[in-house]
């Protein structure tokens, strides 16, 4: 493997195996399921959110043909991404990549166990009066956003591809 794919695949790996702990940690040793909602400071809560849909809860549905159906776009992304990562040249875009194929696979696995992704994170402000409220997410989600972001910084920001002469 070369350097960067190496370091792609170790980005996969470890958002995948912090994902997983922190949800199973939440799930069967903090108990959230009966604990509820727990104020962590003034914005922050940890609650529990059962997402049978994709990305802040679209296209919801809890039908097996539905979630199966889910399981597979996300395998064919998956396998893309994975080409795509293999193929990259930039450090920045390889870890990006594994970053956002380790947190798919997470919430797959989710999908695959529970039939819904598990989404614990809330963040909130109070203004005058009226609480507004981020959508609950996981840290899959935060990992597919910080992949995503790195890719568009690397496609617009980052150092130009040595061109063959």
């Amino acid at each position: 493997m070369t350097s960067p794919l190496r370091a792609g695949v170790i980005a996969a790996i470890a958002t995948l195996i912090i994902d997983q702990a922190s949800k199973l940690w939440l799930l069967n040793v903090f108990d959230i399921a009966r604990r509820g909602a727990v104020r962590v400071t003034p914005f922050f809560d940890l609650v529990l959110a059962w997402n049978p849909g994709i990305s802040f809860g679209w296209f919801q549905s809890e039908s097996p043909a539905a979630q199966l159906a889910l399981v597979v776009v996300k395998a064919v992304a998956v396998i893309v991404l994975a080409i795509w990562m293999a193929r990259s040249r930039t450090w920045i875009a390889t870890v990006a990549l594994g970053l956002i194929i380790g947190g798919a696979i997470g919430n797959g696995i989710d999908r695959f166990a529970y039939g819904a992704v598990v989404d614990f994170a809330l963040f909130h402000v109070e203004i005058a009066g009226n609480t507004y409220n981020w959508y609950v997410f996981n840290l899959a989600d935060a990992a597919i956003v910080a992949g995503v972001a790195a890719l568009l910084y690397d496609s617009f920001l980052g150092v130009p591809a040595v061109k063959a002469p």
